[in-house]
């Protein structure tokens, strides 16, 4: 195992802990909304938006754990009936394609947040622009979790899960 193979498994398995303790304080953020509205009749107003940006950075982080565990939507059926050469060509194609997204994703999550950097948010008193900061999370760590593919697949290994 790699140097590089070591640290996008470290960054795969501390995304997930981090998506899981994310959606433990989601569940426990929209348990007290209905708490507070039904039980005690005072609704607490920062939890929706609270839960909203949870949201966010759950999504962006399980999304790239799923890129490096190779989880997400592909096309396998078709590329399984290629030949060896031409399914090596199509795998580095996908990994690629998907790796230019995550840059344009991760720039364009950037623009955002360097834009809304000085708004805040109603409800919570902080920046707007931290709604778009797991864009920029998301996009980076798949830029090195699909180069981590690229490598594995050119040297005619896989990339194995990282586990929790």
């Amino acid at each position: 195992m790699t140097a590089y193979t070591k640290l996008c498994a470290t960054l795969s398995r501390w995304s997930l802990r981090l998506a899981v303790l994310g959606l433990v304080v989601l569940i426990v953020c929209v348990q007290w909304q209905v708490i507070g509205r039904y039980l005690l009749n005072d609704s607490p107003t920062w939890t929706e938006p609270f839960a909203l940006m949870l949201v966010l950075y759950i999504t962006a982080l399980a999304v790239a754990v799923g890129v490096r565990d190779a989880g997400h939507l592909g096309m396998e059926s078709i590329v399984v009936l290629l030949p060896k050469a031409a399914q090596r060509v199509a795998e580095a194609l996908i990994h690629v394609c998907v790796l230019v997204f995550a840059v344009l994703m991760a720039v364009a999550g950037w623009q955002w947040l360097t834009l809304k950097w000085a708004e805040p948010k109603p409800m919570l008193g902080v920046s707007e622009g931290l709604d778009y900061l797991p864009l920029v999370i998301s996009g980076v760590l798949i830029v090195l979790f699909c180069i981590e593919h690229l490598i594995a697949l050119w040297r005619g290994e896989s990339v194995e899960e990282a586990g929790v």
